[in-house]
C-alpha cells in the first residue's frame, strides 16, 4: 500500500475549528502546559532525557516547553500530517531551537530505530488514532529501556459529549473510558505506578465548561465518569 493511503487510514483529520483551536491560546495555556506540568509532577525520577519525540506535535506548541523543562540534546517533531510539521518548523524557528527533526509518520508506523527514544510524550493524540494498540506497540519499540512515555489524554465520556462532536472530528468507535486506556496501556508491555496516574477534572472537560461551579457554586459530582487521564508508562530493563 502506498505511504499515503496507509496515512489516510491511519486516523481522522482534525476540523477546521480544531486546526483554529490548536493554535489558540487556550490549547497553549489551559490544556498543553497544564498537562504537562502535570506530567512533569507525576515524573518520579527527574533523570536526563538526551532524545525527545513528541508524537502528533500538531502545531509545534510542545517543542519549547519540552526542550526548556528538559534540556533534551535532540528532539523529534512526528506527525501524520505534513500541514502540522510545516508549521511545527516555523515554531521551532522562531524560538531559536536548532536540534529538532521532523518526521511524518504514522504512529502505528513510526520511522524511528528501536530503542532510540528516551521520552516520548503523547498529549491529545491518542483519541484521534484508528490502530491505538499497533500505536503502543510501536512507542514500546522506539524507548529505550527505561525509557518513558508521558501519556495525556481525554477519554469517551469527553470525546463524545456534544460539544466536542459538534465542533471537532474523531474515530468513535475506538473511544475508551479512563481505565480502558490505563488497562490498554498496561496491556501494551508497560509498566505503570498508580501513583504516576492522575484524572484532572479541568473546565475546559466539562460539557457545561465548568459554569454551574463556577457561576452557580453547584460542585461536581465526587464520583464521576473520567474526562482526563495523564498517566507515566515506563519501558521495562528487560
Amino acid at each position: 500500500m502506498e505511504l499515503k493511503n496507509v496515512l489516510a487510514e491511519a486516523h481522522v483529520p482534525e476540523s477546521a475549528f480544531g486546526k483554529w483551536f490548536l493554535r489558540s491560546k487556550t490549547w497553549t495555556d489551559y490544556v498543553l502546559e497544564v498537562a504537562l506540568e502535570d506530567l512533569t509532577t507525576l515524573l518520579a525520577d527527574k533523570q536526563q532525557f538526551d532524545v525527545i519525540a513528541d508524537v502528533g506535535c500538531g502545531y509545534g506548541r510542545s517543542l519549547k516547553k519540552l526542550n526548556d523543562r528538559y534540556k533534551p540534546k535532540r528532539l523529534i517533531a512526528m506527525d501524520i500530517e505534513q500541514e502540522m510539521l510545516d508549521e511545527t518548523k516555523k515554531e521551532v524557528d522562531l524560538h531559536g531551537i536548532e536540534h529538532v527533526e521532523y518526521v511524518r509518520c504514522s504512529s502505528s508506523m513510526i520511522n524511528l530505530e528501536d530503542n532510540s527514544v528516551d521520552m516520548l510524550l503523547c498529549h491529545q493524540t491518542f483519541h484521534h488514532l484508528i490502530y491505538q494498540p499497533e500505536a503502543l506497540a510501536e512507542f514500546l519499540r522506539i524507548l529505550k529501556p527505561g525509557g518513558v512515555l508521558l501519556f495525556a489524554e481525554s477519554t469517551k465520556r469527553y470525546i463524545h459529549s456534544w460539544i466536542i462532536k459538534l465542533l471537532f472530528r474523531h474515530p468513535m468507535s475506538v473511544q475508551k473510558t479512563a481505565d480502558e486506556y490505563l488497562d490498554l496501556v498496561k496491556g501494551s508491555g508497560f509498566e505503570v505506578n498508580e501513583e504516576q496516574v492522575s484524572y484532572p477534572f479541568l473546565w475546559w472537560s466539562r460539557e457545561d465548561l465548568a459554569i454551574k461551579e463556577n457561576w452557580f457554586g453547584i460542585k461536581p459530582p465526587q464520583e464521576r465518569e473520567e474526562t482526563l487521564i495523564n498517566l507515566i508508562a515506563v519501558k521495562p530493563l528487560a
